[in-house]
């Protein structure tokens, strides 16, 4: 094996989903705790807490209690490299967030067991499915009262459409919470309270089987419940299947409770034992498209998300670039498909959320960081030889707008800047109209906005506000014959986006349908891959 196989093979790239308030956070950095990557966990509990999570670095975030962005912390566990994306639980910011899922090559979600499967979970399982992401699961929160195990199943399996294959087993719930029981390895793992003493086993329990007359000594008449379950799963259930899994048809599931490190490090060890390395990428070449292996001893990589600001006292941009195949070397020189230029990547970083360190090589599945000087777009691609676009980053149609309203006007050009940056980072989406100077922003959820409106004030010392506009919804040109007519004559509802691209903005959808029939010949889309 070569060392090229061996970093790749040794590499877990994967990111964490969840609807809100369901334990992401928290759960991310227990994973970094036994991951050694730091030394205190300090979980959000509320939205007034004062000390915010490892991962949620930016101030807008530590004051709400939320994620809005997504960030990127690498560490070691058990030999393998471990690259885990947290993602904005807010549903305001999932955009971010189904970008980040095309830089990844499996998925952990987290699921409240009190809530079970929510309207989050679902949006992001559906963007899971269009690239087959191998997805485990952790059900979160045992230790409060939520629902029977077997209905959690039975939630995720009917509203996610994919099978459960549960790897453990909770015995009692809530303030009768006991611990779990190891369905692989017939072990039983008791419960223990954060910060508590407990006369029960610390350590893990190797039993017999489920017939061991020992669970009856050390759970009562839990042991009871236990077996009728466990005969109920092999009845009904579905084995574990490591086929089906990578291929993102069954979900392994864990049950535990992340605030007090509890079924954290027995759902680490098996993802790390199960979960894809890094794997090969579709691109379009010269000659067509193609899988690019990241076995190729070529270097290539792609932009899926640019992040301002990070060290506000340098107001840089940061570009996060996936590593696909190949070597990456500091200095290298690479070239930059979409601009048809070289550059030489010089200060190349990796992260643990907004700590920075300079790297010397990294390898596939590896999340770089490139400082950007406003010359890298998400969807950008870098190799060394081939021209290739890799593809699949897409932007979607907002779904809510305002129209900027800036107080002070000597500061256009630095409101400009501050949207340009934003916009280029994913953020928000803005559009200039054909027929006014107006700056449109458009994103995914409302919330946006006011993150936006803070962020020009914190960054770029912009004061501004947003008002609502009449529009709802936005469509892309894209083509047709009847493409040039349709924008002369439809010039007041017509504007371009960052890239210059033709968008109609939807006033009223009854509208857009009788245009669609006038002009018959007019393709228009809701969903534009990165240029």
């Amino acid at each position: 094996m070569n060392k090229l196989q061996k970093e790749v093979e040794r590499r877990r790239t994967f990111a964490i989903i969840s609807h809100p308030d369901a334990g992401k956070t928290t759960l991310t950095e227990k994973l970094l705790l036994f991951g050694g990557a730091i030394h205190l966990a300090g979980a959000v509990k509320a939205k007034k807490s004062t000390r915010g999570a490892t991962s949620d670095w930016m101030a807008v975030e530590r004051e709400r209690g939320i994620s809005v962005t997504s960030s990127v912390m690498k560490f070691d566990y058990n030999g393998h490299e471990i690259n885990l994306l947290d993602t904005p639980g807010h549903q305001d910011f999932s955009e971010d967030t189904y970008r980040v899922l095309t830089a990844v090559d499996s998925v952990l979600m987290v699921i409240d067991s009190a809530k079970g499967v929510e309207m989050q979970t679902r949006k992001l399982m559906e963007v899971c499915r269009m690239r087959n992401t191998p997805i485990m699961t952790f059900i979160n929160k045992l230790d409060r009262d939520g629902q029977e195990p077997i209905e959690l199943l039975d939630d995720i399996e009917t509203n996610l459409g994919i099978e459960c294959a549960p790897l453990t087993w909770p015995v009692g719930m809530g303030k009768g919470f006991k611990g779990v029981y190891d369905l692989r390895g017939d072990e039983l793992r008791f419960f223990v309270p954060d910060g508590q003493k407990s006369t029960r086993p610390t350590d893990v329990v190797h039993v017999k089987g489920l017939d061991d007359p020992q669970l009856d000594e050390l759970l009562g008449r839990d042991a009871a419940d236990l077996r009728q379950d466990a005969e109920l799963l092999a009845g009904a259930g579905h084995p574990f299947d490591l086929e089906r899994y990578l291929a993102a048809k069954q979900t392994p599931v864990f049950f535990g409770s992340a605030i007090n490190n509890f079924g954290v490090q027995e759902l680490l060890d098996t993802f790390v034992e199960l979960a894809p390395p890094p794997q090969p990428r579709e691109a379009e070449t010269a000659k067509g498209t193609r899988l690019v292996s990241p076995l190729e001893p070529d270097f290539s990589g792609v932009v899926f998300k640019i992040q301002a600001n990070m060290d506000p006292a340098h107001r840089d941009r940061i570009a996060f670039l996936r590593i696909v195949s190949g070597q990456f070397q500091k200095g290298m020189r690479v070239r930059h498909h979409r601009i048809g230029k070289d550059m030489q990547i010089a200060n190349a970083t990796i992260f643990m959320a907004h700590d920075r360190s300079g790297v010397e090589e990294a390898w596939p599945g590896d999340i770089i960081g490139v400082h950007n000087h406003g010359t890298i777009k998400i969807g950008d691609t870098f190799s060394i030889k081939e021209p290739l676009k890799f593809t699949g980053i897409p932007s979607f149609a907002p779904e809510h707008f305002r129209r900027v309203r800036l107080r002070d006007p000597m500061r256009a050009k630095q409101l400009e800047k501050g949207l340009l940056q934003l916009c280029e980072e994913g953020a928000v989406q803005v559009f200039r109209p054909l027929r006014t100077n107006d700056y449109l922003l458009g994103a995914v959820g409302p919330l946006q906005f006011e993150i936006t409106m803070a962020r020009l004030k914190d960054e770029y010392n912009v004061e501004a506000g947003y008002e609502p506009v009449d529009i709802s919804g936005t469509r892309w040109i894209v083509g047709g014959r009847d493409a040039k007519k349709f924008i002369a004559e439809n010039g007041r509802d017509i504007a371009t986006d960052i890239d210059g691209d033709m968008v109609y903005l939807v006033s009223n959808p009854w509208r857009l349908e009788r245009l669609l029939e006038t002009y018959d010949d007019i393709v228009l889309q809701t969903i534009k891959e990165h240029k």
